[in-house]
């Protein structure tokens, strides 16, 4: 299972997190797929494109799981 870290912020958008982990070339494609379901938050398909995503969190696409955690979590 990969990690992406907040990084300071308290949370991010669903949207963002799948462009910004390379999951989706650009936002547009994301809000594109997310209402059709194929995105799962802690195993449940996720419709919000602006989910907010918190340190916890387990996202998967694709086969792709990756865990939200906080900067300070792994220090």
């Amino acid at each position: 299972m990969e990690e992406f870290q907040l990084n300071g912020q308290e949370f991010i958008a669903l949207n963002k997190f799948l462009k910004l982990t390379g999951q989706v070339e650009s936002g547009g494609r994301a809000n594109q797929i997310i209402p059709e379901g194929s995105v799962s938050v802690n195993g449940k398909a996720e419709f919000q494109k602006r989910k907010k995503l918190k340190s916890g969190d387990t996202i998967e696409y694709l086969g792709r799981i990756i865990q939200i955690t906080a900067e300070n979590e792994n220090k």
